[in-house]
């Protein structure tokens, strides 16, 4: 306003006004106001529901003696925003991980489209790389097995090549020495035909029989001379 007149009616009524809406704040709400006014004179117009003095000293306590409180306001807002910054990384991930499994493909532009069909196959490449990689792990693995087992073979051969021959040596060794629970024979080892086993002495109990023929011209009495008795001898 170029007319000093019109500021001063103008400022007087919306001074008025001002402080009305001051008054009823305080007293509806039961809130502490102050409220400080300068005009363009440099006269000073306050209101205070309480005292503006202790309005403003408490404000002054809320805003520059309480470093805690504004700590905790500024690490809030930094949470806010890490937790903002999360969920917005959240969500373009799973995006990605969308267009990789081939779903929502419909708004990516023919760039991102190529760029899409570059990061497949770059993955389907390390992916078989890799898999070689396990393959060729496992066949050297068997291999190492398998070189272990030919080991432990050709060893347990030599054991049983050993314990054979001692056996052999043993049963060489006891050929042809007297058993005395074998009537002090000695001991017959098999052979490997079975006809060419000796036969062994044999004890006779009883009647030696003799079977003559008809033609035969040797005498009856030839059993009364053998070495057997009649009936039951020993």
């Amino acid at each position: 306003m170029e007319r000093k007149d019109e500021q001063q009616v103008t400022f007087s009524k919306r001074r008025n006004g001002l402080l009305k809406k001051a008054y009823e704040l305080s007293v509806l709400c039961d809130a502490e106001v102050a409220l400080i006014i300068f005009s363009s004179r440099g006269k000073l117009y306050e209101f205070g529901s309480t005292s503006t003095t202790q309005t403003l000293e408490r404000y002054q306590r809320c805003c520059f003696n309480n470093p805690l409180d504004s700590n905790a306001e500024r690490e809030t807002q930094s949470w806010c925003q890490e937790v903002s910054r999360l969920k917005a990384k959240y969500e373009s991930l799973q995006r990605t991980q969308r267009h990789l499994l081939g779903e929502d493909l419909g708004p990516l532009s023919l760039k991102e489209l190529q760029n899409l069909e570059k990061q497949l196959e770059g993955a389907l490449v390390q992916a078989r790389q890799r898999k070689t990689q396990i393959m060729m792990e496992q066949m050297e693995e068997l291999r190492r097995k398998e070189r272990q087992l030919g080991d432990m073979n050709k060893q347990l051969k030599i054991r049983v090549s050993l314990e054979m021959s001692t056996l052999e040596a043993e049963g060489q060794g006891l050929k042809g020495h007297p058993c005395p629970w074998n009537g002090g024979f000695p001991l017959q080892v098999p052979a490997s035909n079975p006809m060419e086993i000796e036969p062994e002495p044999v004890r006779q109990i009883g009647y030696q029989h003799y079977n003559f023929g008809e033609g035969s011209s040797a005498p009856r009495s030839m059993a009364v001379d053998s070495n057997f008795f009649q009936g039951w001898t020993l």
